[in-house]
């Protein structure tokens, strides 16, 4: 079963929803650069998520519910236990205290919006973007 699987389901359990966000996986410092190019032409947002913690696992199946911005923004999805010094990297090239769960918007190359643990919103993202 891949990660993806286990957090968001998988065709084989009909009782667990899909995930409504077409996440894109950081792996890579190095696509932090992609992310930054491609916030230029449109949002981007980055869910940073602990696979350790039922309150991050809780804000992710949140915001999963509520979000209706597909073809809006350019969702990523960290797992910052496997990939921490991305974690650190976004922390340092956007300028933002490291939280987790966490959610970051990334507008012109920028980070322009980011909120942690409840106040993680699909609605409120919505009118940030």
């Amino acid at each position: 079963m891949s990660f993806f699987n286990s957090i968001f389901g998988s065709s084989e359990n009909s009782e667990a929803p899909k995930s409504k966000v077409n996440w894109t996986e950081l792996t890579d410092i190095i696509q932090l650069m992609e992310v930054q190019a491609i916030s230029i032409e449109k949002p981007v947002v980055i869910f940073k998520h602990s696979t350790r913690c039922s309150i991050s696992r809780m804000a992710l199946k949140q915001f999963e519910r509520e979000y209706d911005l597909e073809g809006v923004v350019d969702a990523y999805f960290l797992d910052l236990i496997e990939h921490r010094d991305i974690s650190n990297e976004i922390a340092h090239r956007f300028n933002v205290h490291h939280e987790s769960p966490q959610l970051i918007l990334i507008k012109n190359g920028q980070a322009v919006y980011n909120v942690s643990h409840s106040d993680i919103d699909a609605g409120a993202l919505k009118s940030k973007v």
